[in-house]
């Protein structure tokens, strides 16, 4: 069962994020239209995008989370290890492990690096620690 929101998840520092220059306009654009239907994921995902250091492709470190990395994370709350590929709305199914970047864990991973952990907030108000275990991405974005 995931913790209730504490303390200490309000005052840990946020793990550094990084975004593909070709991927960061259009997340942006994502994300922005998302605030007005789905305000507690798109401004999460704008907020996680706009504190990120943007990088040109060629200068992105290859464990970095971008959407069509194949992620694998362990979710603190439950100790299940899990491995999905971060896909654009359009392209989402959970059934085919791909899951939208405007989900809480989609939102949550994109532009970790492995070995990073971030702490997010569920829509029921519970906490939850990913932690980014492996990332492969994919040959062109």
């Amino acid at each position: 069962m995931a913790t209730k929101f504490d303390e200490a998840s309000v005052h840990r520092p946020k793990p550094e994020v990084v975004i593909d220059a070709i991927q960061y306009e259009r997340l942006a654009s994502l994300a922005r239209d998302a605030a007005r239907t789905i305000p507690d994921i798109g401004e999460r995902l704008l907020e996680e995008i706009e504190r990120a250091n943007v990088v040109p492709s060629e200068k992105l470190p290859p464990d970095v989370v971008t959407v069509g990395s194949e992620v694998t994370y362990e979710d603190s709350a439950t100790g299940r290890t899990q491995t999905v590929r971060i896909a654009y709305p359009a392209q989402a199914d959970v059934g085919r492990g791909l899951i939208s970047v405007l989900t809480p864990i989609g939102a949550g991973l994109i532009g970790l690096s492995a070995g990073q952990s971030i702490d997010w907030e569920m829509k029921d108000g519970s906490i939850r620690r990913l932690t980014l275990l492996n990332v492969t991405r994919p040959e062109a974005d």
